[in-house]
């Protein structure tokens, strides 16, 4: 053996008599028969192809079982959170009675009580009240503005962050916002509680509290209010609780550009044409302004 193609003959029986002959007499034949013998033992088993496609299909059949355990895994969880979202629908169903209602910027919404009470919630306003307690406590939460048309009954109350309102049946006016509390009876005989005092109002008057000072205000004889109409109206009212009504009404931002916001305000401004609006509002107190997109900017007029 005298090099790799000899034994690679040797392996594959293609040598001579003489070449064998030759190779017993070798120091290699010792090593070379036991390589055969171990190559034997190593020999691949035969494989019968009958046998090998009933494993495959075996196979094939185990891991379709293994998915179906995973499914029906899997539709456990579904029935399980179906079984939840009833249990707490039931349970805002039967025990939860918070009714809560919430307008956008520039929209109103109509809403009836129980006891067939009406209250009409203005733009940028929440209203809440307890429908299973409703029979004996007709008591809500405002914050915003709204205008309460209310069926006799038992008392009436209506609370926010600044005070109540009490009646009995009646119907008037609430706007609570910032550093703004107002209530205005347009029937019957309200109760407006403001830092624990008491104050009755009938048809026609108001009473209004502007960063914490009480104002004196004159009688009115509107029968709604005029936001219900589609506009605004202030009487004596500082420009930047003017500007904050604006911007509930048509989705602005407003800046003031070295303009008094302290500055009162007396006029109406319609929630239909923004132009007009503002020119409602700039006009009577001598400024100017520009508009970019939604963002509009009030200046002193110049001469």
């Amino acid at each position: 053996m005298k090099n790799e193609n000899d034994i690679l003959k040797w392996f594959n029986n293609e040598l001579t008599e003489q070449d064998i002959k030759d190779l017993k007499q070798s120091e290699t034949n010792g090593t070379l028969e036991k390589i055969a013998f171990y190559a034997k033992q190593m020999q691949a088993p035969e494989v019968d192809a009958q046998k090998a496609l009933a494993a495959f299909k075996e196979r094939k059949i185990t891991k379709k079982e293994t998915k179906v355990i995973q499914l029906n895994f899997k539709t456990f969880l579904k029935v399980a959170a179906i079984f939840l979202v009833l249990l707490t629908s039931s349970y805002f169903l039967f025990f939860n009675s918070n009714m809560a209602f919430e307008t956008q910027t520039a929209q109103n919404e109509t809403i009836t009580l129980p006891d067939n009470s009406e209250v009409v919630l203005n733009a940028a306003s929440k209203l809440k009240y307890n429908k299973k307690t409703w029979e004996n406590k007709r008591n809500l939460t405002l914050e915003g503005e709204a205008f309460f048309k209310v069926s006799k009954g038992n008392q009436f109350t209506v609370t926010t962050h600044v005070g109540t309102v009490q009646v009995l049946g009646t119907q008037f006016n609430v706007k609570e916002r910032d550093n703004y509390f107002e209530v205005q009876c347009y029937e019957g005989l309200v109760s407006v509680t403001f830092n624990n005092e008491t104050v009755k109002l009938s048809k026609g008057k108001t009473f209004r509290v502007v960063d914490g000072t009480i104002q004196t205000v004159n009688d009115f004889n509107a029968e709604i209010p005029s936001w219900m109409q589609d506009e605004t109206s202030f009487e004596k009212v500082p420009l930047s609780h003017v500007i904050a009504e604006l911007e509930r009404q048509y989705n602005l931002t407003v800046s003031l550009n070295a303009v008094d916001g302290s500055q009162l305000f007396t006029g109406t401004f319609t929630h239909k044409d923004k132009n007009i609006a503002l020119q409602s509002i700039t006009i009577p107190l001598k400024l100017s302004y520009k508009t970019e997109g939604n963002h509009v900017t009030l200046y002193n007029y110049e001469k």
